[in-house]
């Protein structure tokens, strides 16, 4: 039923599939994403702990201008 490879065959088998594992560029695709995924939250971090210091006063003027909006009900 199944007969035991000799040793050339076996290292030929072993070299089809090291030759197969190093073509094979399915996980090289998986790699860049998480590379790029990394560097955008890495720059998303960057750019957030730069503005976190004038956000608390952007979101004051925000706050105190929709304060003092009034809305109109009446067309003039």
């Amino acid at each position: 039923m199944f007969r035991a490879l000799d040793e050339t065959e076996y290292e030929m088998k072993l070299f089809r599939l090291n030759r197969c594992f190093w073509t094979n560029e399915d996980g090289a695709v998986t790699v860049d994403w998480v590379v790029l995924t990394a560097a955008i939250c890495g720059l998303g971090i960057a750019v957030m702990s730069t503005l976190r210091g004038n956000m608390g006063t952007v979101g004051s003027k925000i706050s105190d201008h929709l304060n003092s909006a009034t809305i109109k009900t009446t067309f003039d």
